[in-house]
């Protein structure tokens, strides 16, 4: 009988052996300790994320749905999901963040430029968590003084393992970066500018269903920011040593980026699929759920496998393989999809392969290797929370 808990080490070290049983064996699986089931097959977990009314995000996405009740946008759903999302997107486009594109390249240089004549680095503490950092910081218009602290509050919200006060620490990590963007909400309102804090407190749109203007009130735009903050950090600083350890695994991979550039979109893509940052979202049932000869009662948790559903070889070939001539990209789960999809999804696949890009262009035979990751483990993300990267490794000479 396959087991799983996402907060033991062993398996947040290396879910995917487990993710294939379950896919195979138990689709629909309960875990009665922690309170939730988890869908891993890609059918499933798109057919969920597409069916908002049956699985509902109010509740909370994480296991323990702490964050349920928070006016956060992921926590809505139609009608009033709309016209908030209606609102971010105006300020945070697509447009608006492929922008950013030379800010990105410049900030990455600075940071990978320190460590030319070393040979070995923490890529994790001091590139892959200070770039995100940075650009979102950047795009949302936070203040250089208070990055770090969103750092460090963003990691405390989400530690999950033995030796963490988990709810203690939510609710201190919270309440401390609450502060922070209530802070700068009201300062801007008594003093704009044309940063994104003063465009979100001067937006107006129609609301679709009754025909009301709205418009956020400050704690609702701090909630905004913890959002689009958080999620735009962690994300990213995951996926980037997800990549290097990738492609030190596959150096044939490697030799096919440094021989053809016009690969690193690709790359960065295939690094989200491969080993996903985000892998789980959860969900509450609104009504019984019959699937697969098992009954998900109304009201209880269910966690959508994201990690598994991008490794589900019924949907991809060979899904353990880290492919860049992969074409089998059915849907990018990665970001989410349907109403929930991740609103900064541009800007992290363009995060990443900047990233890619800019690392290999300096250190071309880097060996990033993961049995020297540190793991710490976390709740809806996975990676690294450090891993040493030796700049003049023998990876691709040796392979």
């Amino acid at each position: 009988m396959v087991e799983f808990n996402p907060y033991d080490l062993a398996t947040y070290r290396n879910p995917y052996p487990v993710y294939r049983v379950l896919r195979d064996e138990a689709p629909v699986f309960h875990n009665p300790e922690l309170k939730f089931w988890a869908l891993s097959r890609h059918a499933d977990v798109l057919a969920a994320h597409n069916d908002w009314e049956t699985y509902s995000s109010a509740g909370g996405v994480t296991i323990e749905g702490r964050e349920a009740g928070s006016p956060m946008i992921i926590l809505r759903d139609p009608p009033e999901h709309r016209w908030h999302r209606k609102i971010v997107s105006k300020v945070f486009s697509p447009r608006r963040m492929l922008a950013l594109e030379p800010y990105i390249r410049r900030r990455a240089a600075e940071l990978l430029d320190r460590f030319r004549d070393v040979d070995e680095f923490d890529v994790v503490r001091n590139f892959s968590v200070l770039l995100p950092l940075d650009v979102i910081s950047e795009l949302l218009g936070i203040p250089e003084e208070y990055r770090a602290t969103i750092n460090e509050c963003s990691d405390r919200m989400l530690a999950r393992g033995e030796g963490v006060d988990e709810e203690a620490e939510f609710i201190a990590a919270n309440v401390e970066i609450i502060n922070i963007y209530l802070s700068l909400a009201a300062e801007r309102r008594k003093n704009p500018t044309d940063d994104p804090i003063s465009l979100l407190i001067q937006t107006e749109v129609l609301d679709d269903e009754d025909g009301s203007t709205r418009a956020l009130p400050d704690d609702e735009i701090a909630f905004r920011f913890l959002e689009l903050g958080t999620a735009g950090h962690e994300t990213v600083a995951k996926a980037i040593p997800n990549g290097l350890m990738a492609l030190t695994r596959f150096p044939e991979q490697r030799r096919l980026l440094l021989a053809d550039p016009s690969l690193y979109d690709r790359a960065a893509g295939e690094t989200l699929r491969y080993d996903a940052p985000s892998q789980l979202q959860g969900r509450t049932a609104t009504r019984d759920i019959e699937l697969h000869g098992v009954t998900i009662p109304a009201g209880d948790r269910v966690m959508l496998i994201t990690g598994s559903a991008l490794r589900d070889e019924r949907v991809y070939a060979d899904p353990d393989t880290f492919d860049l001539n992969r074409r089998d990209e059915p849907s990018t789960l990665f970001f989410g999809f349907g109403i929930h999809r991740c609103l900064g999804a541009h800007l992290a696949r363009l995060e990443t392969r900047i990233a890619l890009e800019e690392i290999l262009n300096r250190f071309p035979d880097f060996v990033a290797d993961p049995d020297r990751a540190v793991m710490k483990v976390s709740s809806n993300v996975r990676g690294a929370a450090n891993l040493p990267l030796v700049t003049k490794g023998a990876a691709i000479a040796a392979a």
